[in-house]
């Protein structure tokens, strides 16, 4: 066979890829990072079922873990920030919330002015990254994440009735597992953690199989494809809750909710990014093997903190009064 035979036969004759058993292709899952998920959301979920000092004592756990994370990325720049007095501050705020939130919306102020103090009698002069570190950890590692203590105990949640809530901190034991016996404020943040856990799930799943389109070179791994079915995921669960739960509009403020939750969620995981890439780290810690650290699954929560409380005790109860 001559040269121009041969070439003219590679040619017409296709690359073949290999078809892959599908034992080979559950081989390639990540199972270590499947097992700590399934044991972070059921631990999780217990821990959003009692409510009360369970939950925010757990919850101040992840804060004090996350916090410690955040000081460490802030000291790979070179950066001395006031960790004690901001660990201190951010604590009493987790803990507050739970019992009157008008003393966490005082800590934060009165604690960023102690901060500012105190980095200005340290031996060392202190610089302004110092200055707004600080008080950026006080601000993403305390504060907003506190929401969810706010929701979950139920302190300033208004109900259907126009009364303020202000669950049990004993906590709740549900003899029952039909969501409709259960507190308003239970259900409403489970809803929005499983908004979160959907829109986690759906962009890491349709970002692995189809994903092609970088989101930002903030995140190589982000695409463009599974952020929007993220999105789309934490839209859809929302809808069904909303119109479980019987919200005003459900059809309108069930998708309001999940699209609100699906973005936040996405911003935060970027922001969360950003610092790392700064800090020149892969994780936050390597605390949850296969995930990395608590930031590196915090960081979806953080911001939509805040948002989902306004959105249960401000938007809906608006939206109500309208409609009726």
């Amino acid at each position: 066979m001559s040269l121009s035979e041969s070439s003219s036969a590679a040619v017409k004759s296709p690359r073949v890829l290999p078809n892959p058993s599908w034992g080979d292709r559950l081989a390639g899952w990540p199972w270590r990072r499947i097992v700590s998920a399934v044991i972070g959301i059921s631990l999780a979920l217990g821990l959003l079922i009692l409510g009360g000092w369970y939950f925010t004592l757990g919850f101040g756990l992840l804060v004090y873990l996350g916090l410690g994370e955040y000081f460490e990325l802030v000291r790979a720049k070179g950066i001395a920030p006031a960790s004690k007095t901001v660990l201190i501050a951010c604590l009493a705020i987790v803990v507050s919330s739970a019992m009157m939130p008008s003393v966490a919306d005082a800590i934060v102020p009165v604690a960023g002015t102690l901060v500012c103090f105190y980095l200005l009698f340290m031996p060392k002069m202190a610089s302004i990254a110092d200055l707004s570190a600080s008080v950026m950890g006080l601000f993403y590692c305390g504060y907003l994440p506190s929401y969810w203590v706010r929701l979950r105990v139920g302190a300033g949640l208004v109900l259907d009735d126009g009364a303020i809530a202000q669950l049990p901190l004993n906590g709740f034991w549900p003899t029952s597992w039909n969501p409709s016996v259960w507190p308003e404020a239970l259900v409403v943040t489970v809803l929005a953690f499983c908004c979160i856990w959907a829109a986690d799930i759906g962009a890491y799943v349709m970002g692995k199989w189809v994903g092609k389109t970088l989101l930002s070179d903030i995140s190589p791994k982000k695409t463009v494809e599974g952020s929007l079915a993220g999105t789309i995921g934490s839209a859809t669960v929302a809808t069904l809750g909303a119109a479980y739960l019987h919200w005003p509009l459900w059809f309108v403020t069930g998708p309001a909710l999940g699209l609100l939750v699906g973005v936040a969620s996405l911003l935060g995981d970027l922001i969360e990014s950003l610092m790392k890439r700064d800090a020149g780290v892969k994780d936050s810690g390597n605390l949850i093997p296969g995930h990395g650290g608590i930031l590196d699954r915090a960081d979806s929560y953080i911001f939509t903190a805040p948002l989902v409380y306004y959105f249960i005790t401000m938007v809906l109860p608006l939206i109500d009064r309208w409609v009726g």
